[in-house]
């Protein structure tokens, strides 16, 4: 569900929205009934990157390292 709030109820209870948001529930802050900004958590799962992850997953066969035919060089 989308709560929406005003930007002057945004100012007065900000910190409230801010722990709304953090826990999921989308805000939007208008102006009038106009909506302007979307209050949403920044997402905390940062995903580790590993070298060599896609080892044996993906093949590159020998006709990628061959040049172009001269049709496709000259578009």
């Amino acid at each position: 569900m989308t709560m929406k709030a005003t930007i002057q109820e945004a100012s007065k209870k900000l910190a409230a929205l801010i722990e709304r948001a953090h826990r999921g529930e989308e805000i939007v802050i208008c102006r009038g009934s106009r909506p302007l900004v979307r209050l949403a958590p920044i997402s905390r799962e940062k995903k580790t990157r590993r070298p060599g992850a896609l080892r044996g997953k993906l093949i590159v066969g020998p006709e990628f390292f061959e040049p172009l035919p001269e049709n496709e060089l000259a578009v």
